[in-house]
């Protein structure tokens, strides 16, 4: 047994020497500080390097197939009171969703852009059912109100001003006279659009629209098609000034992710122009759908985006249009792919023991020198006094 002990030991790659025959140098405790030191900054660093998540981005073909594109917004219309405003969608396959009224929200703001003491009301909720802050009195359970000859059948009736309007709407007719008509008179739609002049205006919810091309816009008067055009009733607000400069709070096609960035987010727009003629604002935008795989394993999937954009004085300049934000998207065929990792522990392992073993060497050979060399230098001197 004590054979086989004394062969194991000639396999010994550290051997000791004596504690007596060991020298200890201010050099050498130097460079071991020093060391020291080093290992421990790499030690962190890598340490570091273990626990962040690394994410690797992939392109593939977007093979995805009839999915609904979700946009959130929050903007705030600084000059533009919420009664003005129209939130319209619609895309190259046909489908239009005019003055939109599901999942949108409407916030009135004072002339110092604070919010008012009336609460956030749907789209659909604006203007109906109050007259100077009062409720108006409630309608005989018989009333029927005419619709002015826009009934689209035969004794239909339009009970609110709302209700004349969207029949107006469908009948392709651009509201006028307010004044005249019985409904908007009881409930003092004419009296609101003083009241809220000069007021501002936030909308924030969401939008659900085709995965295909197609442009929302925010702008003014009630919208409605005529001869397979997109046409806005400005009649109610004639001979007033448009202001649409706005600030973007939140622009976002799908759910967020880690790292995302959302190019118009913050974005204020104040064109100086809107002082002598309304303005219309156009946001050209390249959708890129995006996938984010989870450490985890959960995927979300969402969009990222890029954005070009432009600004048309209307009216003073001889130009044409219609005043209001415009955003136009396009999706690109394109899908990018973020996947988190992490490194392994036996990674991490491998890392640290190189960093330890390294720096050591390294530090013994600097020593090594440092030792040589000084003992070279009392040689010489010694030999200089013999």
């Amino acid at each position: 047994m004590d054979g086989v002990l004394k062969n194991l030991k000639t396999f010994d790659a550290y051997p000791k020497t004596l504690e007596d025959f060991r020298v200890r140098t201010t050099s050498g405790a130097t460079v071991s500080i020093i060391a020291g030191l080093f290992i421990v900054w790499l030690f962190i660093s890598e340490l570091s390097a273990y626990l962040t998540l690394d994410v690797r981005p992939e392109l593939f073909v977007d093979t995805t197939r009839g999915e609904k594109l979700r946009i959130n917004v929050d903007m705030v219309f600084h000059n533009l009171p919420c009664s003005y405003l129209s939130v319209d969608a619609m895309d190259i396959s046909g489908d239009h969703q005019l003055d939109v009224d599901h999942n949108i929200f409407k916030k009135r703001l004072d002339t110092n852009g604070n919010p008012m003491a009336v609460g956030p009301v749907r789209q659909d909720a604006l203007g109906t059912g109050s007259k100077d802050g009062k409720e108006t009195p409630a309608l005989p359970a018989d009333y029927c109100g005419s619709c002015y000859g826009a009934e689209s059948t035969p004794g239909a009736c339009c009970n609110t001003c709302d209700e004349v309007q969207e029949a107006y709407r469908k009948k392709g007719w651009a509201f006028v006279g307010a004044e005249s008509i019985e409904q908007c008179v009881r409930e003092g739609f004419s009296e609101k659009l003083k009241e809220q002049a000069g007021e501002g205006c936030q909308v924030y919810g969401y939008l659900l629209v085709n995965k295909v091309a197609g442009n929302f816009h925010f702008a003014p008067g009630k919208s409605f098609q005529q001869h397979h055009m997109h046409v806005h009733d400005l009649q109610p607000f004639r001979n007033l000034k448009f202001n649409m400069s706005h600030t973007i709070n939140r622009l976002s096609f799908g759910a967020e992710f880690p790292g995302i960035h959302n190019p118009l987010d913050g974005v204020i727009k104040n064109n100086p122009r809107e002082r002598e003629a309304p303005g219309m604002y156009q946001y050209f935008i390249k959708v890129v759908p995006t996938l984010y795989e989870e450490l985890s394993g959960r995927v979300v999937g969402t969009n990222q985006f890029s954005v070009t954009e432009h600004f048309k004085s209307l009216g003073a300049d001889g130009g044409h249009g219609l005043p209001g934000a415009f955003f136009m998207y396009e999706l690109s065929p394109i899908m990018v792919q973020f996947t988190e990792h992490r490194k392994s522990f036996s990674h991490f392992l491998t890392g640290v023991c190189a960093i330890i073993g390294g720096v050591f060497t390294v530090a013994g050979l600097v020593d090594s020198f440092i030792y040589t060399g000084m003992r070279l230098k009392k040689k010489i001197e010694l030999g200089k006094h013999s």
